[in-house]
């Protein structure tokens, strides 16, 4: 039983294990959503600060985009050239006796960055529009674009804050926020938790 716990232990170590975890859960979820959601409609989970809130970007993580076709090519481009440099770093990595922090922190970066180019490349061939109607997968009439034109899945909003800021703060007095607003996706939260152990811990890491 102990040799069993070991060998499950060490599996779940390596690097893709974590990568394919995460990308099964970001990729099932934004189907799910896809397929019996429309663009704008929402889910309340708990109260008014977690909500399920569909929508959809051409752009990068949490809703920012590069302005049109041609900004939307030269990102996917640069998601494909970053996956493959990182794939390889950390092919390199678990070759070396590094902290499984490190290992652990760079999987999950991979896996967000795959995780949005699967919606980039893919979604626009085999989805067709989530507005005015549920988008089917596959539709006999084809998707709503072309390869690298699709656009990436964002459900989570935290607006755990709403209100009106003061009115003696110059600019923004009196006008109305939201915090947090951003709309996001478990491979954002990958990319972004990734990123966040490595700053915490990059001496460690990086001696």
């Amino acid at each position: 039983m102990a040799k069993n716990h070991s060998g499950m232990h060490s599996f779940l170590k390596k690097p893709f294990v974590i990568v394919l975890l995460v990308l099964f859960i970001d990729q099932a979820l934004k189907i799910w959503v896809k397929t019996h959601m429309m663009i704008g409609q929402e889910y309340k989970i708990i109260g008014d600060w977690f909500i399920i809130h569909f929508i959809e970007n051409n752009g990068m993580a949490f809703g920012m985009e590069l302005a049109g076709k041609f900004g939307k090519i030269i990102l996917s481009v640069f998601r494909i050239v970053a996956v493959v440099g990182i794939a390889y770093y950390l092919k390199q990595l678990s070759k070396k006796d590094v902290p499984y922090g490190l290992i652990f922190s760079i999987s999950l970066v991979l896996a967000g960055a795959i995780g949005n180019i699967i919606d980039s490349a893919f979604y626009g061939m085999i989805f067709n529009d989530s507005y005015p109607q549920v988008a089917s997968l596959f539709p006999a009439e084809g998707g709503y674009s072309s390869f690298l034109h699709g656009k990436v899945v964002d459900m989570f909003y935290f607006p755990i804050v709403e209100g009106n800021f003061p009115s003696w703060i110059p600019k923004w007095g009196g006008e109305h926020f939201i915090f947090f607003r951003p709309v996001f996706n478990v491979a954002d939260s990958a990319i972004t938790i990734g990123i966040a152990i490595i700053l915490i811990f990059h001496r460690k890491y990086f001696k």
